[in-house]
């Protein structure tokens, strides 16, 4: 996988962190930074935390799925993504605006490990893909941390116009990269 590659998988991984954020942002009549900080600081460990989780789940049965790897990829990625693009279109639950922001760590915890389960899949993909997996949890976590308080910052300042914009790209992301996996494991590309 490349650097490119793994910027825009992790992007994608971070939509729901961003909506999440957004809706953060949303609920706070003046910004709190310590409050955005936290909230990054969950979305960011947990979301580098699963792919290294599933990186290991995944090296465990390495035997078994390194011949079909393109395909686990392209499966687990075109799930989760197009989950993303469905919830999308669907259209989901909206988070109420209306009530007072309060920094809460316990539904901060729920709601990290809520949206980075979907990293969880793409450890697997990093086991069977021989993806360096140190390096790509720090970018992941990185990326989603910049992310996520890029989201506080715009749900309090602009509200939910793109929210489900950058939930609908993130998923896209996730299927594109899902087939050009696909495509480069069956020697295509």
């Amino acid at each position: 996988m490349t650097i490119t590659e793994l910027i825009l998988l992790s992007l994608g991984l971070a939509m729901d962190a961003f909506s999440v954020s957004v809706c953060k942002g949303l609920s706070m009549k003046k910004i709190d930074y310590k409050g955005a900080a936290v909230t990054a600081l969950f979305f960011g460990f947990f979301q580098g935390a699963m792919p290294l989780i599933g990186y290991f789940l995944g090296t465990r049965f390495e035997s078994f799925i390194s011949s079909y790897s393109h395909w686990v990829a392209f499966i687990l990625l075109g799930f989760i993504g197009g989950k993303m693009i469905f919830e999308v279109i669907r259209g989901g639950e909206e988070e109420d605006s209306s009530k007072e922001y309060k920094l809460d760590i316990k539904e901060l915890f729920i709601l990290a490990i809520a949206t980075s389960i979907d990293a969880l899949a793409v450890g697997v993909v990093f086991a069977a893909q021989k993806t360096p997996v140190v390096s790509s949890v720090i970018v992941i976590g990185a990326i989603t941390f910049v992310t996520s308080l890029i989201g506080v910052v715009i749900g309090n300042r602009f509200g939910s116009k793109y929210e489900k914009k950058a939930e609908l790209i993130g998923g896209i992301v996730l299927v594109l990269i899902g087939v050009k996996l696909l495509l480069d494991g069956l020697g295509i590309i």
